[in-house]
């Protein structure tokens, strides 16, 4: 194997899409490039391309014909020329290097090719450089991290779920940073996810946080990709219980009372969760022995009984001072005054007898529910006098007589979800004994019923997603609540009736997904509406309506309406003048539906007019010098990175009649042909000979004779369509000598033919001497006669004779003419006779002929006078 000697040429960028069928066949080019000995070109180009952007040349260094070995469907290469192009088959680096470690970004294709009479066999390597065309991707949508509530602020959490992202070098290096974290969390810049606790947490304070992850890579330009991150605050012990403001600070209970009966119970609270939050009642040791002996208390449920015999010569109160407890707190307390009554032979006595739903000696009441009757207490009393039981305390319930007892009622609808217990304290006072007193506390629990249907937090949603998303990739998490308790509270999520199938909604958590790849250039709004609905019996549901906006993403390349555009324009086309209008269009919006097109090959001669959408001729065009301009347009929108696309357009210049015939035989006016008196009738005696640089009928030339001299009737004549000069009649004596015929070429162009004429002068003569003229032939018609009248005052076929004089000066060729500056003279008949007339005509040998105006100039004793 011989070591190869490299060369390298810069590339530009290409758009190509790889297959395996593609890889296998590079594989056996790379074998083949093993076992050989060539020489090396080293090209780049970038990914993504559009067709027929240049990647690189060959010519530089090695001869036509070129020619690749294998054919490869995302490369072309122009066998005339060298260069290289990409293809309408886009190349995709990630497809071609899927291995590739982000940190070299090297991803190599190698050709192998041969060029020149010889075919020297060449490697051409081609480098793949990478675009930023991938955005990062989570491998999960949703990330759990559990949090303690007594974290410290500023510790650091790594998570493991980092995004990937395809791209290599700048565009795959990724950074995080959190949306919606509210001033409680933050990811630590850098390519890692860390989070990090800025604030204090408290699980009673709020249980989860809903944040969005955000992975940003460094390309141009950058692209994101998220994912929901979901923070379980998890309780610790961080809460005492502490009794409630409604917790009983007084009973009472008659000294006839039978053990167990309930005195009261004591109400405390813990906000921790679980094994956190349990109380545990208790005596505190300082109460005394006799109150200890007395009563008795449950641990879990605060419910205080009498445990022992009352003495009736024991004391009237009882102060209980009750401990509730938790596993890492101080106790909280509270004393509960016990009155002891005196025996029912002595003290009123309260029975209820329960009219409404009723569990554990406690009344059951839906909410909602219009006042209704709940119990009847019943007063037994033997002493002679008993006093009126009352309510103490404002509670929304009342009592009402009824044949010496008395109902209990509500007085108004109860609303569970302002409150859901109440303690009714049921009073009577005999006002015989000091401190005769019954009191019997009912409680009332209310029961939840679906009364509250789910309401989302927003009365609309507007979501923002770019276009070529991710398909499953999460838009937004709606949350609506239900204040209802248990099953009436759960709320499920699901999708309006009519939503289209690419949307989903996780029932649970609210998270809205599109399961499909969005087009803005198909649909750039979307609409649909969402459910809630609790599990309540019967259940309800709340509506809201969302709104998707696809933003748009330049991914669309500008069109033109055809491949080949064709224009046609006159030469000595106006400058500025609109040569014809180019139709392009880009599917895309604002910036990325810009479009700007330049011709990239002209010389000058044609700019593009964005502004009106045409391209204009700022140049000269002459068709004789150029009859057809090829150009290429390209066209580039503002997007990032760019897109562009190309056309070919052809613009015709057509002829106009801005050509004079010109005389190529005779050469000169002073040319001379001698004809032989015995020459044959029809003998082609001469031959002129002109050509027109303009085309089609502008170029189609007849000829004729305008005059001859000597005047009066010639043996020759012409054929207008070749130029021969024949013998028309057998010479006679009185033909010998010089004869000048006057020659008029004309083209046909329209709308007026233009002319040039030349003297043919032919001498019939038998001699053997060189004919040759010292001077131009003069008709003697010409000579200078004294002007009688302008030539403007002639008639019709006076003037249009005179123009055909005027043809002399015309068609004499600039290498036998001189300056001259002379005078036609004519005669006009009238109805008055004959008159005299005379135009003006100079000549230049640089400047040709130069006609006279329609106004005729004045005759002088000098001659012509210009000025005259």
């Amino acid at each position: 194997m011989g070591t190869c000697a490299v060369r390298k040429d810069q590339g530009t960028r290409v758009n190509m899409s790889w297959s395996t069928s593609l890889q296998k066949v590079l594989g056996l080019v790379m074998l083949l490039q093993m076992l050989c000995s060539c020489a090396e070109i080293h090209l780049f180009v970038w990914e993504e391309q559009p067709e027929g952007v240049k990647i690189g040349t060959m010519a530089r260094d090695f001869l036509p014909p070129y020619r690749l070995l294998m054919p490869d469907m995302h490369v072309r290469l122009d066998a005339m020329t060298g260069d290289l192009y990409t293809t309408t088959h886009p190349i995709d680096r990630e497809a071609l290097c899927p291995q590739q470690p982000i940190t070299t970004g090297a991803c190599l294709i190698q050709h192998l090719a041969v060029a020149g009479p010889n075919e020297e066999l060449i490697k051409v390597i081609v480098a793949i450089e990478d675009v930023n065309d991938n955005s990062p991707r989570f491998p999960d949508d949703v990330i759990h991290l559990s949090i303690p509530e007594d974290v410290a602020v500023g510790t650091r959490f790594l998570l493991d779920d980092l995004a990937q992202d395809e791209d290599v070098g700048s565009n795959g290096e990724l950074w995080y940073h959190l949306d919606g974290a509210d001033g409680l969390f933050s990811a630590e810049a850098g390519p890692s996810l860390v989070v990090v606790v800025r604030s204090p947490l408290d699980r009673e304070v709020q249980d989860t946080h809903r944040l969005t992850v955000i992975a940003t890579d460094c390309g141009v330009p950058l692209r994101n990709g998220t994912a929901a991150l979901v923070v379980e605050v998890t309780d610790v012990d961080d809460n005492c219980p502490t009794f409630r403001p409604n917790s009983p600070k007084s009973a009472f209970i008659r000294m006839d009372a039978p053990k167990g009966t309930a005195v009261t119970r004591v109400k405390a609270v813990d906000r921790d969760l679980g094994s956190n939050g349990i109380i545990l009642f208790s005596f505190s040791p300082k109460i005394s022995e006799r109150s200890r002996a007395l009563f008795a208390l449950d641990s879990g449920s605060g419910l205080i009984t009498l445990y022992g015999a009352i003495n009736k010569d024991g004391p009237t109160e009882h102060v209980l001072r009750v401990l509730a407890s938790g596993t890492s707190c101080p106790p909280a307390v509270t004393e509960v005054t016990v009155s002891m009554l005196p025996a029912a032979s002595q003290r009123p006595v309260l029975k209820i007898r329960y009219i409404a739903e009723h569990r554990d000696r406690a009344i059951l009441i839906e909410e909602n529910q219009a006042p209704t009757v709940l119990a009847i207490l019943e007063l037994e009393d033997t002493s002679p006098v008993k006093g009126a039981p009352f309510i103490a305390g404002v509670v929304p319930f009342l009592l009402r007589p009824q044949n010496g007892n008395y109902l209990l009622l509500s007085s108004k609808p109860f609303d569970f979800e302002r409150e859901r217990e109440y303690q009714v304290s049921v009073v009577v006072n005999d006002g015989r004994l000091p401190g005769g007193r019954e009191e019997m506390v009912i409680t009332v629990l209310v029961q939840d019923i679906n009364d509250n249907a789910p309401q989302f937090q927003l009365p609309h949603y507007q979501l923002d997603v770019e276009e070529n998303n991710v398909p499953g990739a999460t838009l937004a998490q709606v949350r609506a609540t239900d204040p209802d308790s248990v099953q009436n509270g759960e709320v499920a999520y699901r999708l309006g009736p009519g939503t289209a199938a690419m949307f989903s909604i996780d029932p649970v958590t609210g998270w809205v997904s599109v399961l499909a790849t969005l087009d803005r250039e198909q649909q750039e709004f979307h609409s649909f509406t969402l459910l809630a609905r609790d599990n309540g019996s019967p259940a309800l549901e709340s509506t809201v309506s969302v709104s998707v906006h696809v933003l748009d993403q330049n991914d669309n390349e500008p069109i033109f309406d055809t491949p080949d555009f064709i224009f046609f324009i006159t030469e000595n086309f106006p400058r500025l003048g609109q040569v014809g209008v180019v139709g392009i269009r880009d599917a895309d919006s604002g910036d990325n539906g810009q479009v700007e097109v330049q011709v990239l090959n002209s010389s000058g001669a044609f700019v593009m007019d964005n502004a009106q959408g045409t391209l204009r001729c700022v140049a000269e065009v002459d068709r004789e010098i150029q009859d057809r301009y090829e150009l290429v347009l390209l066209a580039r929108d503002r997007g990032h990175p760019p897109l562009s696309s190309t056309a070919r357009v052809t613009v015709f210049v057509e002829d106009v009649n801005d050509n004079r015939p010109r005389v190529i035989f005779p050469a000169s006016n002073l040319s001379c042909l001698i004809v032989s008196p015995g020459t044959l009738v029809g003998t082609t005696v001469a031959k002129i000979y002109a050509i027109d640089e303009d085309s089609g009928m502008n170029s189609d030339i007849s000829y004729h004779v305008a005059a001859s001299e000597p005047r009066g009737h010639s043996p020759f004549l012409i054929d207008a369509r070749s130029g021969n000069v024949m013998l028309s009649q057998a010479l006679l004596l009185r033909d010998h000598g010089l004869h000048h015929l006057f020659i008029v070429v004309s083209d046909s162009g329209e709308p007026t033919p233009l002319q040039s004429a030349v003297w043919v002068n032919l001498l019939v003569n038998e001699t053997l001497e060189p004919c040759r003229l010292s001077t131009v032939p003069v008709p003697s018609r010409f000579k200078q006669l004294a002007p009688r009248k302008p030539v403007c005052e002639g008639n019709e076929s006076e003037v249009k004779y005179a123009q055909t004089m005027l043809f002399v000066g015309i068609g004499m060729p600039p290498n036998a003419a001189i300056p001259f500056s002379f005078y036609v003279g004519f005669l006009r008949k009238g109805n008055h006779g004959e008159s005299q007339g005379a135009a003006c005509l100079t000549s230049d040998p640089k400047t040709g002929p130069v006609w006279p105006s329609l106004s005729w100039m004045k005759l002088s004793s000098r001659g012509c006078d210009p000025h005259r």
